[in-house]
């Protein structure tokens, strides 16, 4: 596994962007993380998705499609008070 990012998601989660293997196969994989309080490692949940590379770029657009509908909707909440 080889890790792209990490963004902090709470006090005891975070996410790691990585990529990985799986039978052979490659994906990114997005995975939430927990911090385990004996260790005080990270470890992963099953909150996550592998993509395999041939929807990643979808994925990207309707990720990025999804971010300027809500920014847009902040701006008309704002707008109405």
């Amino acid at each position: 596994m080889e890790i792209l990012g990490e963004i902090q998601k709470n006090k005891q989660e975070k996410l790691i962007v990585s990529i990985s293997e799986y039978k052979a196969h490659t994906y990114i994989d997005i995975r939430v993380y927990y911090e385990d309080k004996k260790t005080g490692e990270y470890k992963p949940t099953k909150k996550g998705v592998a993509l395999p590379p041939s929807i990643i770029r979808e994925v990207m657009e309707l990720v990025l499609q999804g971010a300027e509908k809500l920014q847009n909707d902040q701006q008309i909440l704002k707008q109405n008070l």
